[in-house]
């Protein structure tokens, strides 16, 4: 069987850890050459070592989406090193929890949306002349089952900033329409990840894990998997999509 994405430079943010890194093994087991950016540099260098060390092309560019110039930097350096970009993966975000209007401070509602929302667009403007450029290419926007179809309580900042993405990803999606650039968007259940974890005690965590209509969270990899199909040329009639990979949880009453 042919590798999916040979040839093809991918771009992946939010590439140290959980969804963003476990899109980028994919990638580059799919024979992409990668570049990891990620505001962790310390877990960024490890996630580029260990693409390296099963066989997998990948370099590490230290990038904070939520600021212009940085992003410009990243576009830079992916320039420098593969001279294209024929995908572009943003899964870089930040959550936040259990505040109402009321209660969610400005500030916080800033960063959230500076990140989750802000670095898409960031990121995608650098992109979309690259990928002009190149032919073509593929944009996939990490949005949320709490962001395309419903909510949840006290998840305001990070479900606002979701649902913005999924309507940014549906926009784009025609505007570029004539120029070989599909833009859709991934939309994951709870899945098994580092940011979910941390944002709630052992005993919660594990009442919400076993609460999901199909019994358990979704691991890293399966997410991934949806990603490498929409990068691959296998969907290349599939654009302005929000794609949910959520157990059922968005079908569940």
């Amino acid at each position: 069987m042919a590798l999916r994405l040979q040839g093809k430079v991918a771009l992946v943010t939010g590439g140290a850890m959980g969804i963003g890194r476990a899109v980028a093994e994919a990638f580059a087991c799919e024979a992409a050459q990668v570049v990891v950016a990620d505001i962790n540099r310390q877990a960024g260098e490890e996630a580029v070592a260990a693409i390296r060390a099963a066989g997998g092309v990948a370099d590490f560019v230290h990038t904070d989406v939520a600021e212009m110039p940085s992003v410009e930097a990243m576009r830079d350096f992916v320039l420098a090193r593969h001279g294209r970009l024929d995908v572009l993966v943003c899964s870089a975000a930040t959550y936040t929890r259990g505040e109402d209007v009321v209660h969610l401070d400005a500030a916080t509602f800033d960063r959230v949306l500076a990140v989750n929302l802000k670095g898409v667009f960031h990121c995608c403007k650098v992109a979309v002349p690259l990928m002009r450029q190149a032919g073509g290419g593929s944009i996939i926007n990490m949005t949320s089952s709490v962001g395309w179809h419903s909510t949840a309580p006290g998840v305001l900042a990070y479900s606002t900033s979701k649902f913005a993405v999924t309507g940014l990803t549906k926009a784009m999606a025609m505007d570029h329409l004539r120029e070989n650039i599909r833009v859709n968007a991934i939309a994951p259940g709870p899945t098994d990840t580092p940011l979910l974890r941390a944002s709630r005690p052992p005993d919660e965590f594990a009442a919400f894990r076993d609460a999901q209509p199909i019994g358990r969270l979704a691991t890293p990899a399966e997410i991934a998997a949806a990603a490498v199909f929409l990068a691959s040329d296998e969907a290349a009639f599939v654009t302005g999509v929000v794609l949910p990979v959520d157990g059922g949880q968005t079908t569940h009453i």
